[in-house]
């Protein structure tokens, strides 16, 4: 259905700076169809005081005024003539999209356990018997459990955590369920760290 004078923003040219909304652009590119030079240097600083009052918020920032003008010339793409009271050279930079960042993918047989319990696979492998070992044996048996109850809502098995960490350890580490204790892990535990992970 098409009604005369009603249209979607879809349908409209795009706005180069939406937060300024389409009556300013519109502003802007009647600023740059005006004759001369110094009707067009009022209708910008008109413009510039609109566009001030709209981001009273940032006044206490110390290139305020700056970035406004900035904003002007981004709108006008740089294509109005006018006597620019800061140096808007730079401007263009505001509009270019940052490189996306890499993020490393490092490739772990069992997601559920995750990266971190990975590199502790690693220590341990390299690390001399004794009682250090023992103790991170302990710690990263503990927190296999907690990972593994948290995939599995909760149930887990004993045995599978000694089959995995001799596993990944290439057999150097073989936990004797007969005398190694697991600590005492509710699924209140589990629920809590799951809620903590939300929050991070």
């Amino acid at each position: 259905m098409n009604i005369e004078g009603l249209d979607y923003n879809t349908q409209r040219e795009k706005i180069i700076l939406p937060e300024y909304g389409r009556e300013v652009q519109k502003m802007v590119d009647y600023a740059k169809s005006l004759p001369t030079k110094e009707e067009r240097q009022v209708c910008a600083e008109t413009i510039i005081s609109i566009m001030d009052r709209m981001t009273s918020h940032t006044r206490e920032s110390e290139d305020h005024e700056q970035k406004l003008w900035d904003h002007l010339a981004i709108m006008s793409n740089f294509e109005l003539d006018i006597d620019y009271p800061y140096d808007v050279s730079e401007a263009q930079k505001i509009m270019t999209q940052p490189e996306p960042l890499s993020y490393p993918m490092t490739h772990i047989p069992v997601r559920h356990y995750g990266k971190m319990i990975f590199e502790l696979f690693e220590r341990l492998k390299e690390m001399p018997a004794g009682e250090e070992r023992d103790e991170l044996v302990r710690v990263t048996a503990n927190q296999m459990k907690r990972n593994l109850m948290q995939w599995s809502h909760g149930s887990c098995d004993d045995e599978k955590i000694a089959s995995d960490l001799a596993r990944f350890t290439d057999g150097i580490i073989q936990l004797d369920l007969d005398n190694f204790h697991f600590d005492r892990i509710t699924e209140k535990d589990v629920a809590s760290q799951k809620s903590n992970k939300k929050r991070k």
